[in-house]
């Protein structure tokens, strides 16, 4: 089992990258609450078992995907323990196959390692390359539960707040797929 810290509503004292400290700092702009913990590296769902425990939500899944000439790109965020079904994914938004990005597109474009995918990336994004798709069924829980840019730091926030004032912070618009 992983070491989760207690529960915490404050930053970080010290960013482990700087779309960590970015994430940190658009929350205190915004006047977002949150509760967070440190965690030693958690990777995979699974890892997320205690995490989930802790913060009382579940960790949403967050997929970086592209299609195959790598001209679009999609962050989808998904449920946890939902399986992910390329050929679904692509038929809901009408787009040829898409499979899993270079991991040196993710580090790039989303300023994370495998593992850290986030919503939070939004802001690392600035020129919309990448698509933010939601699975609705995300949007219908009350807490958002994800990564703040770091395999070792997780979060719960009010679903709403990323979606009513984050989002439209960043300059991002979702598009929502069905369950």
């Amino acid at each position: 089992m992983i070491y989760v810290s207690n529960v915490k509503t404050s930053p970080p004292e010290i960013y482990k990258t700087p779309l960590q400290s970015l994430v940190y700092q658009t929350l205190e702009l915004l006047d977002l609450s949150f509760e967070r913990v440190d965690t030693d590296e958690a990777i995979s769902i699974e890892d997320c078992v205690a995490i989930n425990k802790r913060l009382d939500v579940e960790i949403v899944k967050t997929l970086f995907l592209c299609n195959r000439q790598q001209t679009s790109f999609y962050l989808f965020v998904t449920k946890g323990d939902k399986p992910f079904s390329s050929k679904a994914f692509s038929q809901a938004l009408g787009v040829s196959r898409v499979s899993f990005a270079p991991v040196e597109r993710m580090e790039a474009m989303l300023g994370t390692k495998v593992g850290a995918a986030t919503v939070f990336s939004a802001l690392w994004d600035k020129g919309n390359d990448v698509q933010m798709v939601f699975d609705e069924d995300v949007l219908a829980e009350e807490w958002y539960g994800c990564s703040d840019g770091t395999t070792t730091g997780y979060m719960k926030i009010r679903t709403e707040a990323i979606v009513r004032d984050f989002l439209p912070f960043a300059n991002h618009r979702i598009l929502v797929i069905g369950g």
